[in-house]
């Protein structure tokens, strides 16, 4: 039987969130999209762990209380918070929720969560395997394994997130799977931003634009290493910031093209799409699996522009279509990677079509409204299972 909130009034949701930096990842930047989307239904409290109290992507999510736990950051990609177990208890004591929303990869959010009467149903959004922490997979895999065993519903964001992961493939025709595509107001990164032009004009030539964390599943050291092997007149902006940008610093000076790679740091989010548009192509580099989706990429498809991608086998593939929205080589081939940046820098009439072709695709697949629809249908399914 259905409680209250999932008869008549608004559903009360726990949800687990990364943000352990000033700046946003993909999983992060999702995970704000359909708080906002859906905060008109859903009275979301969103349990955090941070490095820094005062990160300013929290503050976007207008009218949702934001519980922040400090954590220490490993390798650029797993958040240890010890606290974040206590906070659990201390919000449970507060108020009663209808249901918990995890996303993984966040083993130290699922085991706080463990903390909760089992009575209350977990939705757990399958972002991506956890692919580089292999001691921590192994401490881990009973934990993940009961979790998805007792799990309402098993959301992901494409079909190939299921077939691409060794622990989701066994799942392939559980009827718990649930495919919703990330999605977000496209408008902002269609309409002209103002400020497209200044950039063009400070960064001369042919430019091309990547944005993310600086770790090393980005693969943005392989993308330096292209630009290396590509003509004087290509520019590469690079976005976001981590622990390995002075180590892209210096290699690009090593390369010998310290003034052509420009380091922008951190985006705030009303100049992203002035960025997405000045560019001629945008790139994501990635090297592993860790990144399964990769979110910027469909922010450059709503802003008109084609993409160059890596080959993974999952999420990113079907996002970025080859010969269609953009091209796709192997990962780590920085040979490949600046022979497809070239390949549709020399040919405008390419680009523009598949930057045309991607648009199309994005805006069809990938909006907020699609995305808020299908999973508030999900919530109040849950909501409304018993777990034993």
């Amino acid at each position: 039987m259905m409680n209250k909130s999932t008869e008549g009034s608004k559903l009360s949701i726990l949800c687990y969130g990364r943000f352990f930096d000033d700046t946003p990842g993909g999983i992060q930047t999702h995970t704000l999209h359909l708080m906002r989307s859906l905060q008109d239904e859903v009275n979301f409290v969103h349990a955090v762990t941070s490095r820094n109290s005062q990160g300013s992507a929290l503050r976007a999510a207008r009218r949702i209380p934001v519980i922040r736990t400090a954590s220490w950051n490993v390798d650029g990609t797993l958040a240890l918070s010890p606290g974040l177990a206590a906070q659990t208890c201390r919000l449970h004591g507060k108020r009663k929720f209808d249901l918990v929303h995890l996303h993984f990869p966040d083993p130290m959010s699922h085991l706080a969560s463990m903390m909760l009467p089992s009575r209350i149903p977990r939705v757990i959004s399958w972002h991506a395997d956890i692919v580089r922490q292999k001691t921590m997979r192994l401490f881990y895999a009973p934990f993940l394994k009961h979790a998805l065993q007792r799990a309402a519903a098993i959301v992901v964001a494409t079909p190939s997130h299921v077939s691409s992961s060794p622990v989701l493939a066994s799942l392939s025709s559980d009827d718990r799977i649930k495919i919703v595509p990330y999605g977000f107001d496209h408008s902002q990164f269609s309409e002209p931003a103002p400020e497209t032009e200044v950039i063009a004009a400070k960064y001369p030539g042919r430019r091309i634009f990547a944005a993310g964390r600086h770790v090393s599943y980005k693969g943005f050291d392989v993308l330096i290493k292209a630009v290396a092997k590509m003509p004087s007149d290509v520019n590469l902006l690079l976005g976001g910031n981590g622990p390995l940008t002075d180590h892209l610093r210096e290699l690009a000076h090593g390369l010998g093209v310290g003034r052509r790679v420009h380091f922008l740091g951190f985006i705030p989010d009303q100049l992203l799409p002035a960025h997405y548009q000045a560019c001629h192509v945008f790139c994501l580099p990635s090297v592993t699996s860790a990144e399964a989706f990769g979110i910027v990429q469909v922010e450059a498809m709503a802003s008109g522009k084609p993409v160059v991608s890596t080959r993974l086998n999952n999420g990113v593939d079907f996002v970025n279509e080859h010969g269609k929205t953009g091209l796709t080589v192997q990962p780590g081939d920085p040979v490949a990677l600046a022979a497809a940046l070239l390949d549709l820098l020399n040919d405008g009439a390419k680009a523009r079509m598949m930057g045309a072709a991607g648009q199309v695709k994005a805006a069809n697949e990938y909006s907020a409204g699609k995305m808020a629809d299908k999973m508030l249908k999900i919530y109040r399914s849950a909501a409304g299972s018993k777990v034993g």
